[in-house]
């Protein structure tokens, strides 16, 4: 990462690695037109010009950058003061405190910290990008890929939710692109065939006996008849132009991956995934991707079975292979989150609030995955940036009176969620132990 400090404040985001062939996502700013430099603001008052590059950088990846200019393959390192600069730029004023603490209690000179925190009071956080980088053209392209009319498979797993799966596949039955098969693959205790049968759509159903949301995906993938693969869920609603705008973004970016984006009931798209940008995130909910990328990633791993962030892993080993994964605003995806049934009957509902006193916090799959890629380091420093918040209980959040309260519960619950931590720990060390269990795809 360009920034030193956001090894604190982001220490597991994707884009703190480098791709196999040695490349970061930040781009040059040199190469930069100036239809995109349009739309950044460079700051001269760094103390070094590396300092100021490596903002405008950041802050292309933020307004939507997705060129394929000259990227950096390593950072040189940049003063503390420049290095407070940009977190006050970044990141709320409490994370800023954060780092300050952190800095000192790791022993680094706190004279030369306090100094840089003083000196950079001033510093204002800026606001969420008012205005992403403008694209040329993707109004009026005609996808020659979607003129091809390429097979997609709809892969579907599902899990005790018809009532809420009739509304996704009367979804499906709309869509302005019609060449797709379905492939669902239901795990439900009571199993019915018949559900199936009333809807106009070409279903490939597949009947699994064991509750494994992994499994199901990575079966259905195999059997897939198309070489472009859409994932979606069974409590979800799209438009009718879902795969419409999820392959004229493949064709447009020249992309492997489409990653929708998801909303809740209410809810508008969050800002910051309002327009086109670099993925930061996968979601096997609402994606669309060649089934080439399985080949080259392989499938799904099993060691995320009846726990969590197995698509975030995923969304990881494309991003290393260097394959382009585009977030796609257009294909966005109403999240109904149903309250029974898929994952939640499987004992996992939240990453890091466990249902029971003495469950593991994080789910075990979470350090798994934080320390096979980023290191145990990185993962603590994870733990410290999550846990805490995790513990908090969220409607006291904007409360002052509760606040109280609320730091009251977590100082009591505090001994309880030191055991949790570790037996998570203890648990991913296992997983970390027996190793990965995915599947190539040939």
């Amino acid at each position: 990462m360009p920034f030193a400090f956001l090894k604190y404040l982001q220490p597991t985001h994707y884009f703190r690695l480098v791709s196999h062939s040695g490349l970061s996502i930040f781009p040059k700013p040199e190469y930069f037109s100036d239809l995109e430099l349009e739309v950044l603001s460079p700051d001269t008052n760094y103390d070094s010009e590396l300092a100021s590059y490596y903002d405008l950088s950041w802050q292309a990846i933020q307004a939507g950058y997705i060129g394929d200019v000259s990227r950096y393959q390593h950072f040189e390192s940049v003063s503390v003061m420049d290095n407070y600069r940009f977190i006050r730029k970044n990141f709320h004023k409490a994370w800023v405190w954060y780092v300050l603490v952190l800095r000192v209690c790791s022993l680094y000179n706190p004279f030369k910290e306090f100094r840089a925190f003083f000196l950079t009071r001033s510093v204002n956080r800026q606001q969420s990008i008012k205005h992403p980088i403008k694209l040329k053209d993707y109004n009026t392209f005609q996808s020659a890929l979607i003129a091809t009319q390429p097979l997609v498979s709809i892969v579907i797993p599902t899990l005790n939710r018809y009532a809420f799966l009739q509304d996704i596949l009367k979804d499906l039955e709309k869509q302005t692109y019609t060449h797709f098969e379905v492939l669902i693959v239901d795990q439900s205790d009571v199993f019915q065939p018949d559900f199936y049968k009333s809807y106009n759509l070409d279903i490939q159903l597949i009947r699994q006996e064991e509750k494994a949301l992994w499994l199901a995906r990575n079966t259905a993938i195999k059997q897939a008849k198309g070489d472009l693969i859409a994932l979606s869920e069974d409590d979800v609603r799209v438009r009718s132009n879902w795969l419409e705008t999820h392959l004229k973004c493949l064709d447009f970016f020249k992309a492997e991956v489409s990653a929708g984006v998801f909303y809740p009931e209410g809810k508008d798209i969050p800002k910051d995934r309002s327009f086109f940008a670099i993925a930061t995130q996968f979601a096997t909910g609402n994606a669309l991707l060649y089934k080439s990328v399985f080949k080259k990633v392989g499938l799904f791993d099993r060691q995320f079975e009846k726990q969590r962030m197995g698509d975030g892993e995923f969304g990881l080993r494309v991003y290393l292979a260097g394959l382009k994964s585009v977030s796609n605003p257009l294909a966005s995806c109403l999240d109904v989150k149903a309250s029974t049934g898929g994952l939640r009957e499987m004992g996992s509902w939240d990453a890091f609030r466990p249902s029971k006193y003495f469950a593991p916090r994080p789910i075990p799959s979470v350090l798994y995955y934080f320390r096979r890629y980023y290191g145990s380091a990185a993962a603590r420093w994870a733990l410290l940036r999550t846990i805490p918040i995790s513990i908090f209980p969220y409607q006291f959040k904007k409360n002052k009176a509760l606040m109280v309260v609320g730091l009251l519960i977590t100082l009591l619950l505090f001994p309880i969620v030191c055991f949790q931590v570790l037996k998570s720990w203890h648990l991913a060390s296992i997983k970390l132990k027996i190793g990965p269990l995915i599947e190539e795809f040939e």
